[in-house]
C-alpha cells in the first residue's frame, strides 16, 4: 500500500492503516517465534496477559473520560451506557480498520459482542501459526472490564471465527451490584 500520493505528499490516513497492519504482522511473527521456542500453550498466555494489560489500560481510559457509570435504576439504560464503553474500548484497541463488530445489550444483564472480521485472526493466519492459536478475547473483555470498574458474572465465547464459524459471539453477564453500603 502506498502512503504517498501523486503529488509527492503522505496520505497520512493510509500510512496509519500500513502502520497497523506491520504492528499486528509483527505481534503474528512474535507470536510465532514464541510457539516456536517455548511451546503453543505458552505463546497462548503470554499473548492473553498482555493484552488484557493493554486493555485494562484502554478500560481505565474510557472510564476517566467518561466518567463514573451510571447508577439510574433503569438497569437497561444503565447497560446500554456500559455497552457503548465497551464499544470506545474496542475502537481504541482495534479501530474499524481492523475489525467489524457491534455490541448489542440482551436481556438486563448481558452484552454480546459480534465479531464479523478479526485483524488478528487474518495476520495470525497469514504468519502460519492459527493451529493451536487460542483467542484472547476474554482476556481483553475482563480488562475493559476490570478498567471500567465492571465485574463479570460471563465472560466466554459462544462462537469463533478462528474455530470456523461466520462471526464470533461473546458473551458479558454483567455480576450484580451489591447495594451501598454491603461492600467490604
Amino acid at each position: 500500500m502506498s502512503t504517498r500520493t501523486d503529488g509527492g505528499t503522505v496520505n497520512h490516513r493510509a500510512a496509519t492503516v500500513e502502520a497497523y497492519r506491520l504492528w499486528w504482522q509483527h505481534d503474528a511473527h512474535w507470536y510465532q517465534g514464541v510457539a516456536a521456542r517455548f511451546g503453543q500453550e505458552t505463546a497462548n498466555e503470554i499473548n492473553a496477559e498482555a493484552l488484557r494489560k493493554v486493555a485494562l489500560h484502554v478500560g481505565q481510559r474510557v472510564a476517566r473520560l467518561a466518567g463514573p457509570l451510571p447508577d439510574s435504576g433503569d438497569v437497561r439504560k444503565d447497560l446500554e451506557e456500559l455497552r457503548r464503553r465497551y464499544d470506545d474500548c474496542g475502537d481504541r484497541m482495534f479501530p474499524p480498520e481492523l475489525r467489524n463488530a457491534s455490541t448489542e445489550v440482551e436481556d438486563d444483564d448481558l452484552i454480546v459482542l459480534t465479531l464479523k472480521r478479526n485483524f488478528a485472526i487474518t495476520m495470525v493466519r497469514m504468519a502460519g501459526s492459527l493451529e493451536g492459536y487460542r483467542c484472547p478475547c476474554t482476556a481483553i473483555h475482563a480488562g475493559w472490564s476490570e478498567g471500567l470498574g465492571v465485574t463479570l458474572a460471563e465472560n466466554r465465547a459462544e462462537s469463533c471465527l478462528r474455530e470456523g464459524d461466520k462471526a464470533c459471539r461473546l458473551l458479558m453477564r454483567v455480576a450484580p451490584s451489591a447495594p451501598a453500603g454491603t461492600e467490604d
